[in-house]
């Protein structure tokens, strides 16, 4: 017997309806509207943030003029690029993903460090997703009949009509 395109079109919208929720991801970027540049508190900015695995952090800076280094603890309180951990200089942004947790330093190794350019940030695992506030009995109620009606339709749907 073939698999009907109806049935198929079922069994693919109850797998994404029963599917959790994936947990979403931060986009920050560095400095908020002050973006990386020179006399920006990027410690003030740091500490008004949370930072979790898997969140990007987004450097948009002058292209040509500054770039973004990752350094160890050692070199972020020296200002010293001169080992990075990672090197960006081309274009104007420089989106980096928060892979683990733990601290990570930034600097730009252009001079800039020493007029403010160098941000610590702290990253904490990913958060559990958040509960489900529990619905009234009113609101399980009309959510089981929207659910039935719609079970019912996709059922429809994938059993042939035969007079």
């Amino acid at each position: 017997m073939a698999t009907s395109p109806r049935l198929l079109l079922l069994v693919v919208l109850l797998l994404f309806a029963s599917a959790a929720a994936p947990s979403a991801a931060v986009r920050l970027v560095v400095g908020g509207g002050k973006r990386w540049a020179p006399n920006v508190n990027y410690t003030d900015w740091a500490d008004g943030h949370e930072f979790h695995v898997g969140d990007w952090l987004e450097f948009d800076y002058e292209k040509d003029r500054y770039d973004v280094v990752q350094v160890n603890e050692t070199a972020y309180a020296k200002c010293d690029g001169g080992s990075p951990i990672l090197s960006y200089s081309r274009g104007r942004s420089f989106v980096f993903r928060l892979n683990t947790t733990g601290r990570l330093y930034f600097i730009c190794s252009r001079g800039y460090c020493w007029n403010g350019m160098r941000v610590s940030v702290l990253v904490q695992p990913a958060p559990p997703p958040p509960a489900a506030m529990a619905p009234s009995s009113h609101a399980r109620a009309a959510t089981g009949v929207w659910r039935w009606a719609a079970l019912t339709v996709l059922i429809g749907l994938a059993v042939p009509f035969r007079v």
